[in-house]
């Protein structure tokens, strides 16, 4: 069976795209921008395929996890009518397995990522007292060689000064002033359109599994770790 690529004419829908984003030329060329949205379907496809060998995905169908083209510019400065770059995610089955992946394709600017971007109140506050009380353990995580030399580092918006409750001079006051835990794993244009894009994007996604796993345990244990969540 023959491998799914993101064929060229994808990418090159997205670049003239960027030249002409507004409703006229997208109407006139509506069949490039199916031909093209039918591709990241089958290539969303066949990576969630790959994805739920390893792993526990929720999210059903490769076309439910492309996002949008179209815009919401109702409160956004840009009025631009069109998103120029496919963006899809995958969300991990049951309330044991937290976390999600992202992937993000975009002439000179295509890469996928996962971790926690919007963490809600409960869980946050979970994730910096484990910071608190097991810094190490997450200084040892972080700097791991698979870790580090695939994603570089953790990412992720800082608050600018230490969060309530956590002293400003705390051994990991780095660690607990981030609002998101983020990994991210940038592809050239190239290797966007290699025959094996889905292998190397599931490869990079099952290299973040430790990290997503770590995350859970947190999140779904207490300190006895006694589960939280059925």
């Amino acid at each position: 069976m023959a491998a799914i690529v993101i064929k060229k004419e994808s990418i090159d829908f997205l670049k003239k795209l960027g030249k002409n984003n507004n409703r006229e030329w997208f109407t006139e060329h509506k069949d490039l921008y199916t031909n093209a949205h039918n591709n990241m379907i089958d290539f969303a496809g066949a990576l969630l395929a790959e994805m739920n060998r390893h792993d526990n995905i929720e999210t059903v169908s490769g076309k439910q996890s492309l996002f949008r083209i179209y815009k919401d510019v109702r409160f956004s400065k840009d009025k631009l009518p069109y998103n120029t770059h496919w963006n899809g995610g995958f969300k991990r089955a049951t309330n044991k397995l937290r976390g999600g992946y992202y992937f993000h394709i975009q002439p000179g600017d295509s890469f996928v990522g996962g971790g926690f971007w919007g963490p809600e109140k409960n869980d946050m506050q979970r994730i910096r007292q484990d910071i608190d009380f097991n810094y190490p353990e997450w200084e040892k995580m972080l700097a791991g060689k698979t870790l580090v030399k695939t994603f570089g580092g953790l990412m992720g918006e800082q608050l600018k000064s230490a969060p309530r409750g956590f002293a400003k001079d705390h051994p990991a006051i780095g660690l607990l002033r981030y609002q998101q835990y983020l990994l991210k794993h940038d592809f050239t244009d190239e290797e966007v359109l290699s025959p094996d894009f889905v292998k190397n994007v599931n490869d990079i996604f099952k290299k973040m599994r430790p990290f997503l796993d770590f995350m859970s345990e947190i999140l779904t244990t207490d300190a006895n770790g006694e589960l939280l969540v059925d």
